[in-house]
């Protein structure tokens, strides 16, 4: 992998492009997904999740395991868990 930095743009929708070497690189395929964390003023970091840690499963049990945390309520948690199982399959942005 290269080391220098890449410079990107944000567009006026928050999106911006991973740089193609850089996903032929690290096997980053339409559809990948990723946890997002803001590295305190400095910017984000990206980590990408494997396809087992995509498993509605998985990421329903980490959801549960935090929702205290963050003060989401139990029922609104399930309703939440519901309206998604009604939804179309594989739109991981509906969660």
């Amino acid at each position: 992998m290269k080391k220098y930095p890449k410079i990107v743009q944000c567009d006026k929708r928050g999106q911006i492009v991973i740089p193609k070497d850089i996903r032929h690189e690290l096997d980053i395929e339409e559809g990948t997904g990723f946890f997002m964390y803001a590295i305190s003023d400095e910017g984000i970091l990206l980590k990408k999740i494997s396809r087992k840690e995509l498993s509605e499963e998985d990421i329903m049990k980490r959801i549960e395991e935090k929702a205290g945390k963050i003060g989401v309520k139990k029922k609104n948690l399930q309703k939440a868990k519901e309206a998604y199982k009604r939804r179309k399959k594989g739109k991981l942005e509906l969660i």
